[in-house]
């Protein structure tokens, strides 16, 4: 006879969650934001890159890539982050944040280092794409390992510090490219590719630093590993202390599941459960994905074709640009976690919108200059930087723990999708043309977007402000 196996329990209580929650803000926490937040920082050194080296690779003996070409690689990469944040997001629910974390940073450091060796356009835009699968898969893993390690007063400001840590990335690319493709420093032909390195350089270190990230309390906690659940929580409570006033913790009762996340629980999430939230998720990352990825996106091209500025000199016009970006939720995101969720993520998008409109106007009317235009989108994307980061804020709070990843994927993927993917080819399209009321009718549409998207954010948006993750959208395996 084959020995008994023990009975399993089919519930189990934990605070975990609260005492994540009550934790006052220490040493690890930093380690967090500096570790996983450098997604952002190399999603947005990326980005700038090829906007920046756009009039290289133009010149390339190489490549020889023309506006369109140039627009079209845009475009590759994002669609590689698409398909890189539904793949690893996926995984990421099932096999865990931290491992996940690590191998998409993996698969970004290869990628970008194999573009700067690319022979010919067909070679660059597959390296690009999946460069932009690295860093479509980091947004899941990481979205989802920072909002379950943040406690829930710090959520709102942090994240929308780490996401707008992608102007870091938008500065050092700008830099990078002045000064690397200074003739004096390096042959024309030489200086872009090695720009591709700058990414490489940054990523190595940050991997040896990934290794001291803890796997999510709260995703073992709802696998059924308490025993390391705990574990990792108690390396956590030795480096914070509590905040007074927190010694009374919520528990929390969930069922033991049998299966992993699946596509049933996502469904379920999102058109049964919290239909609302997920129009909501949409709407808000369409707009901003068109919003940043029309006009990032080819912002060299319009300095080099209708204000004349040398490809070696518009990384001098993208820093303050990259400023302005990082400035924004910096400044802001406290107001996220104080003032309120549903008014600040209204006003940014409404601001940013109503800015832009009047941008393009002066713009057609030929009011602006390569400088003065530059001052008016580092306005705009002041408040448009806050704005897109509380829309991967909104939709990274707003549903059940076990499908978090899978949840931050479908939305990035559908409003890249939807609003950012097409953007940038359509708009090198544009400033091919010539035609500044061509652009500039662009422009006013991303900006009727944002306008549009905060309309619905009033109407449909979430309380989650210094509330716990659970209380927020509450666990699929919760027992009432």
């Amino acid at each position: 006879m084959s020995a008994m196996r023990p009975a399993i329990a089919s519930s189990f209580e934990t605070d975990i969650p609260a005492r994540l929650d009550r934790l006052a803000w220490c040493r690890f926490h930093t380690l967090v934001l500096v570790a996983l937040g450098i997604t952002w920082v190399l999603d947005g050194l990326e980005v700038t890159l090829v906007g920046a080296l756009a009039g290289a690779l133009q010149a390339s003996p190489s490549l020889h890539l023309s506006a369109t070409e140039i627009g079209l690689a845009a475009s590759v990469y994002l669609a590689g982050a698409v398909a890189g944040a539904l793949i690893f997001g996926w995984l990421t629910d099932r096999l865990g944040r931290k491992r996940l974390f690590t191998v998409t940073l993996g698969v970004y450091l290869v990628a970008t280092a194999a573009s700067a060796f690319a022979p010919n356009f067909a070679t660059f835009a597959v390296m690009r794409f999946f460069t932009g699968a690295g860093i479509g898969g980091e947004y899941t893993a990481i979205n989802s390992a920072i909002q379950e390690l943040i406690p829930a007063r710090y959520r709102g400001r942090t994240d929308l510090v780490v996401n707008g840590s992608f102007w870091i990335g938008a500065a050092l690319g700008a830099l990078g490219a002045v000064v690397l493709l200074d003739p004096r420093w390096l042959p024309p032909d030489v200086g872009w590719r090695a720009a591709f390195g700058i990414g490489a350089a940054l990523g190595v270190p940050i991997l040896y630093l990934r290794r001291f990230i803890p796997e999510s309390p709260r995703w073992l906690m709802l696998h059924g590993r308490l025993d390391e659940a705990e574990r990792v929580l108690a390396g956590i409570e030795c480096h914070a202390t509590a905040v007074p006033g927190t010694e009374a913790l919520a528990r929390l009762r969930l069922r033991v599941r049998e299966r992993g996340t699946d596509l049933v629980d996502l469904a379920r999430s999102l058109f049964r459960l919290h239909p609302r939230r997920a129009a909501l998720g949409l709407v808000l990352m369409a707009a901003q994905a068109f919003f940043y990825n029309a006009i990032f996106f080819t912002y060299a091209l319009v300095l080099g074709r209708f204000f004349g500025i040398a490809a070696d000199r518009v990384g001098l016009y993208i820093l303050p640009f990259a400023v302005g970006n990082f400035l924004g939720p910096l400044v802001l995101g406290r107001w996220f976690d104080t003032i309120g969720r549903r008014p600040m993520i209204a006003a940014t998008y409404a601001i940013s919108g109503v800015l832009l409109l009047v941008s393009a106007f002066l713009f057609v009317e030929g009011a602006l200059s390569a400088t003065t235009m530059t001052i008016a989108w580092s306005i705009v994307f002041f408040f448009a930087s806050a704005a897109a980061s509380s829309a991967y804020l909104t939709v990274s709070e707003s549903f059940p723990l076990e499908v978090r990843a899978l949840a931050i994927a479908v939305f990035y993927a559908l409003g890249t999708a939807l609003g950012g993917i097409a953007a940038p080819s359509l708009f090198g399209a544009l400033i091919g043309t010539g035609d500044p009321a061509a652009i500039a009718g662009g422009y006013a549409f991303g900006a009727v977007l944002m306008l549009i998207a905060a309309c619905v954010e009033l109407w449909l948006g979430v309380a989650a402000e210094r509330r716990a993750l659970e209380d927020v959208a509450a666990p699929l395996s919760r027992v009432e």
